[in-house]
């Protein structure tokens, strides 16, 4: 299954969940992540802290949306909205996928530097326990219609 994740700058909730997907789905999902304004870069803390968790960091990096409506990209099978509601952020569209559902998580990158550390855990704890309530369903065997709903329930449940 290919998931792209999607945010407006692509440097830390996108890039979160796109790590935790490729490790914990064990080879069941490939995950993606882009963003609509790209920040072009990581943001260090989201590198740090998948580091200390020991997820891979390499090859990650802040993409432009673009390289995934282009010939010859993956053809995916959901994608999933990670912006959250926090000062009106503009969340992408993305037209014509399967499946769609949002996740929304507020931005660690926009809060005090001072605040990073703590703002970049708990964005990725959510993710993370969002990604395990996913990753525990027979996705493979369900119906677009089942997967767009077990998708925003995930994401209602832990709003």
């Amino acid at each position: 299954m290919n998931i792209l994740v999607l945010c407006t700058g692509n440097s830390a909730r996108s890039i979160l969940l796109e790590s935790i997907l490729n490790r914990d789905s064990g080879g069941r999902v490939h995950a993606f992540s882009a963003g609509s304004r790209p920040a072009g870069r990581v943001h260090p803390a989201s590198l740090r802290l998948l580091a200390a968790k020991g997820y891979p960091t390499e090859g990650l990096r802040s993409k432009s949306w673009d390289e995934f409506a282009a010939p010859g990209a993956p053809e995916m099978d959901a994608v999933i909205t990670v912006c959250g509601a926090a000062a009106a952020e503009e969340c992408p569209y993305w037209p014509g996928a399967p499946v769609r559902a949002h996740w929304g998580v507020e931005d660690p990158a926009a809060a005090p530097e001072a605040a990073w550390d703590s703002a970049f855990a708990t964005a990725f704890d959510q993710l993370h326990a969002r990604a395990a309530a996913f990753l525990v369903l027979p996705f493979e065997t369900m119906s677009q219609a089942d997967m767009a709903a077990a998708l925003a329930r995930i994401g209602a449940d832990a709003a």
